[in-house]
């Protein structure tokens, strides 16, 4: 009997990412492959590439040559968003022997067979990104305790910094039925939480062409999507990965609130704290309606736990600018930064501006909005001290100690040798550790 193939992955970048990931890696494994740790040298290398910044660019060279050190007869095959937009430029990297875009990404068991006839021909398989028009579903198996589901992608939003719509394509969305069956699937593998992953979430929906209108009718709107996974039986927790703030509604708020499964945990982009930055940036919202959204959430939900998206040094961006945005942070309620340092990204609008911010202030401002993110944190997690919060424990230490999430988004501690991961367990918040983790002491267990 002939030995079986075998195949390696790694991820850069986001959820969504990781969701195509696992999808793709089950494609392999129906066909026979055998799944290897990536240092065990397989006979194949696949990596799902990220664009957002320079350092994932970098990211995508750095494994290729892992690869090539594991196993240098192994043949690698680049996909994902770095994959769409510079196919040729990685195609060059030595060590490469596949490049699939967009549309291929999903075809790549077409293209294995002819990876030993292809030299002297072109590597790229990356055609126009206009032509992906398509959705295919995905998420992520594996992980016992937690499930990636790919419920959209693309985007119709034209964020002067942004290259998604150029690697992704146009918004396009899956059906509420598909996405269901999908999450009973999770369900079956005991799956705890289902994280909702996409690129624009919130723009959920497929249109339909209406003769009379200027604009197609959705389908569906992404509230119709999570009122009916709030019915799917088997799984316990839903989160929503990030949605933007124009598109978190009241009615969304509302219904998260009074929802048992849908977690009390928002996360929505801001990106800058200055009106003429947003501008710059051709985001679809002011500051003030960022305001009224946190100002909302807290008032339905005080427990809520709210991340924030920020991009420092874009290019305009003054000392007086940056400290409006530090100050705008810095007075609302708001539980955690993610903090990106801006870099110039190809055929984008904002790599032609003036007045780029030199390398060395940004990441200033970006080491200054850290530190006010562990502000932030901290003060956070204070307020939920002495609560009681149901937690999900993920994994246990070589020491014996569990660590987890509760639903609002507090990492937690604890010390118990009855429990056991991949439960959910009604926890007493005692205080934080020196990591910036919540001791947790069990209350009640909820299976």
């Amino acid at each position: 009997m002939a030995t079986p193939r075998t195949v390696a992955f790694h991820t850069l970048g986001c959820k969504l990412n990781f969701s195509e990931t696992s999808t793709i890696r089950r494609q392999f494994e129906e066909a026979g492959f055998g799944v290897l740790d990536f240092e065990d040298g397989a006979d194949y290398y696949v990596l799902n590439t990220c664009s957002v910044t320079d350092f994932a660019d970098r990211k995508c060279r750095y494994e290729v040559r892992r690869a090539q050190k594991h196993n240098p007869t192994a043949k690698v095959i680049v996909v994902g968003c770095y994959a769409q937009l510079k196919p040729d430029e990685i195609a060059e990297i030595e060590g490469v022997d596949l490049v699939l875009g967009a549309a291929e990404k999903f075809n790549i068991l077409q293209h294995i067979d002819t990876l030993h006839d292809i030299s002297g021909q072109s590597k790229v398989r990356a055609g126009d990104i206009h032509h992906v028009n398509s959705f295919i579903d995905a998420f992520s198996v594996g992980d016992r305790t937690r499930s990636f589901l790919k419920v959209q992608d693309g985007c119709n939003y034209k964020c002067s910094f942004c290259t998604i719509p150029m690697a992704r394509g146009k918004s396009r969305s899956d059906t509420i039925e598909n996405v269901i069956a999908n999450a009973r699937e999770i369900a079956q593998q005991g799956v705890q939480e289902i994280v909702l992953t996409g690129v624009n979430i919130g723009d959920f929906g497929n249109g339909t062409e209406v003769i009379e209108g200027l604009k197609p009718k959705k389908e569906a709107l992404f509230i119709d999507l999570i009122r009916e996974l709030d019915k799917v039986e088997g799984i316990n927790r839903f989160r929503i990965s990030s949605i933007e703030p124009n598109l978190c509604n009241e009615e969304i708020i509302d219904f998260v609130a009074h929802s048992n499964r849908f977690m009390p945990h928002f996360h929505m982009p801001l990106q800058s704290g200055s009106n003429e930055i947003l501008k710059n940036m051709r985001r679809r919202y002011k500051r003030e309606l960022y305001t009224e959204r946190v100002a909302y959430i807290k008032s339905v939900m005080p427990h809520c736990c709210i991340g924030v998206d920020v991009i420092v040094g874009f290019p305009g961006e003054t000392e007086s600018h940056f400290q409006e945005t530090y100050d705008f942070l810095l007075g609302l309620d708001i539980s955690y930064l993610h903090v990106f340092t801006y870099s110039e990204r190809a055929n984008t609008h904002a790599a032609v501006m003036e007045d780029m911010v030199p390398m060395g202030i940004r990441k200033e401002r970006n080491k200054k909005l850290r530190i006010l993110s562990e502000k932030k944190r901290r003060a956070f997690y204070n307020t939920q001290i002495g609560t009681v919060r149901p937690a999900l424990l993920e994994s246990r230490s070589q020491d014996g100690i569990l660590t987890g999430f509760t639903d609002n988004y507090i990492k937690i501690e604890v010390d118990d040798n009855s429990m056991s991961e991949n439960q959910i367990v009604d926890c007493n918040m005692q205080g934080i550790s020196d990591k910036m983790i919540m001791r947790a002491m069990p209350v009640g267990v909820d299976v």
